[in-house]
């Protein structure tokens, strides 16, 4: 035989060997979907190793839906996986709701799932409702009641436990169990201080569940509320005695802060007298200092002889004695 046949016969035996090995990855796959009645062609699964798309994966959510008798489509399942998606998640989740009788078109799910809400846990919330607790500590501030103040001043503490039930037509867009927990708990703390008296809240519970359970609260949210049951309920401090206590405590600080500054005002004032007084006397001290030099100009120019002088010495004198005589008698009365 001539050898450039024996190399082209070798040559195209080992691209068939090469095609084989590369079939035959396939084969398993295929032949298991051909026996589910899930056909799924062996271009089908060439094409999808071209295009990144785990063949495995697809096969399997392809059968799984065909036995359930779920209309999904092989490209269906491919355009799902390769926008990001969870498939396997969704086929469970389109199976559940097809046993539940719950509408969940197709679509509607691969929204939810590439939304990043996990569609069967959503499902599965529909058909079996789930408990929140208000407030939740694992999340917020951490606190483990909710705490309001009545009318007349005494706080009480409340726990609530919110039976919700998934709404799959709003899981799109919808708000999260945190807006449930922050509405309830609004309304917990506007119904108990709008109470009077905290023994009305006490008295009746219910109250709470029945005014919060009316305002629909689950408007927007994923979530369809079916209860709201309060699991405790105590009393807390009288809020409205230290607030009055810690008002007159600032009052009489404030009066106080008054009180010392007109006592430093007055003190200011005194010294204010005092510095005039001093001025007055220096300025008498300096009068009394010209008194001897207006009479030496008086001797010199002829105004004033001695018996002048005399006569002015005798009546210092005598309003000295009457002075002496008057502050004795005084004393002597005291």
């Amino acid at each position: 035989m001539d050898p450039i046949w024996i190399a082209v016969i070798a040559v195209g035996g080992l691209i068939v060997l090469v095609l084989a090995v590369f079939l035959f990855q396939f084969l398993n796959l295929y032949i298991q979907a051909l026996f589910s009645k899930a056909k799924v062609g062996i271009f089908d699964l060439i094409g999808m190793k071209f295009r990144k798309v785990d063949p495995k994966t697809i096969v399997i959510s392809r059968i799984r839906a065909a036995k359930a008798q779920l209309d999904v489509s092989v490209n269906q399942l491919e355009t799902h996986y390769l926008a990001g998606g969870r498939v396997p998640s969704v086929i469970n989740a389109l199976i559940a709701a097809d046993r539940a009788k719950i509408d969940l078109p197709w679509d509607t799910a691969c929204a939810i799932d590439l939304a990043g809400r996990d569609i069967l846990d959503a499902v599965q919330t529909s058909v079996n409702p789930k408990v929140i607790d208000v407030p939740n500590p694992k999340v917020g501030s951490g606190r483990s009641t909710v705490d309001a103040v009545a009318k007349d001043g005494i706080q009480l503490k409340a726990r609530a436990r919110v039976t919700v039930r998934a709404n799959i037509q709003r899981l799109v867009g919808g708000a999260t169990e945190e807006t449930i927990v922050a509405r309830v708990g609004e309304g917990i703390v506007s119904t108990i201080g709008s109470s009077a008296t905290h023994a009305e809240v006490l008295e009746n519970p219910d109250r709470i569940s029945k005014t919060v359970l009316g305002r629909g609260l689950d408007a927007g949210t994923a979530f369809e509320i079916l209860s709201i049951d309060i699991a405790d309920i105590d009393v807390g401090d009288n809020i409205g005695a230290k607030l009055q206590a810690e008002q007159a405590e600032a009052d009489t600080k404030r009066f106080q802060a008054e009180a010392e500054q007109r006592r430093a005002m007055a003190l200011a004032e005194e010294q204010e007298f005092r510095a005039l007084e001093q001025k007055n006397r220096a300025e008498v001290v300096l009068a009394e200092a010209e008194v001897p030099r207006a009479m030496s100009e008086a001797f010199r120019s002829g105004n004033m002889g001695i018996m002048d002088y005399y006569r002015m010495k005798n009546v210092v004198a005598d309003t000295d004695m009457r002075s002496s005589i008057a502050s004795g008698d005084e004393r002597q009365s005291r």
